[in-house]
């Protein structure tokens, strides 16, 4: 309890941060109990197309009539939903693949970091891109993709966090009393490197939702489900006459994201141990 104090005393010096916590909060609370009160289909055709906000619905209808605001909170579902699973995902494969190359070094060191820097030579999106095509386009696909794209980053952070901390004295401690080697690793090395990997991971779901976003966009994204980018998608080909369709699921994608990022940077204020002092 006295660590999540200190945290939060920490983390509350950052305004924006908090800001940014609050809004997170109402954009998760408006995704998962939305839909329960407003229990509206946003495939269903309820209303006559291009109807205005406030006319007869909260933010009028799409191009098919189908109710917007039911779409925008059944999408928030889905894309954060995304983000954060993709997120988590690349987090595991990023932190394990980081700490065995970190930790051990020589040969597996170069095998693991020359693969990621594979990964790292493709653009992300296009990857993405041609992974969700191969694949049936999915919740688990996009999913997957995104995970696939993202975790090269974390794995780079996490090498480098475990070859910081691989000769302290605290390991050699542990060696000397002849503790294993995947002891050390999770129960000793890893906690000292996780603050930094944490603040990466929150800030990888931001990019996750976007990519998302961009891949519902092209219609490369589950055909059973709405999200922002789908909504966008649709309304691409109305802008001039009907903005509001495409404007609202992006000022959506932009207050998450921008909370998001809020978010991280309130926790490496306060995770960071350089920023401690200050």
């Amino acid at each position: 309890m006295r660590r999540l104090a200190t945290f939060w005393l920490r983390y509350r010096r950052n305004r924006g941060a908090v800001a940014g916590a609050l809004a997170l909060a109402v954009i998760l609370a408006l995704a998962l109990l939305g839909p329960i009160l407003y229990p509206t289909d946003p495939f269903d055709m309820v209303g006559r197309p291009f109807s205005l906000p406030f006319d007869r619905f909260p933010l009028g209808t799409d191009v098919a009539g189908r109710d917007i605001l039911a779409g925008i909170l059944n999408g928030g579902r889905v894309s954060l939903l995304i983000g954060v699973l993709a997120s988590l995902s690349a987090t595991i494969i990023g932190v394990a693949l980081g700490a065995v190359a970190g930790y051990y070094g020589g040969r597996i060191d170069d095998l693991l970091m020359r693969t990621t820097e594979f990964f790292l030579c493709i653009p992300s999106f296009v990857l993405a891109v041609v992974l969700v095509a191969i694949f049936q386009p999915s919740v688990v696909t996009v999913t997957v993709a995104i995970a696939v794209v993202s975790w090269p980053s974390v794995a780079r952070l996490a090498r480098g966090e475990f070859i910081a901390h691989r000769d302290r004295e605290y390991v050699q401690g542990c060696r000397a009393i002849g503790m294993p080697d995947w002891e050390i690793i999770l129960l000793q090395i890893m906690p000292n490197a996780l603050p930094p990997i944490i603040v990466v991971s929150s800030l990888m779901v931001a990019t996750a939702i976007l990519t998302e976003s961009g891949l519902s966009f092209l219609g490369l994204g589950d055909p059973n489900l709405v999200s922002w980018g789908y909504m966008i998608g649709v309304a691409r080909t109305v802008l001039r006459t009907a903005w509001w369709m495409a404007a609202i699921p992006g000022v959506m994608i932009l207050l998450t994201v921008l909370a998001i990022n809020l978010v991280g940077e309130g926790l490496n204020d306060a995770l960071n141990p350089r920023l401690r002092k200050r």
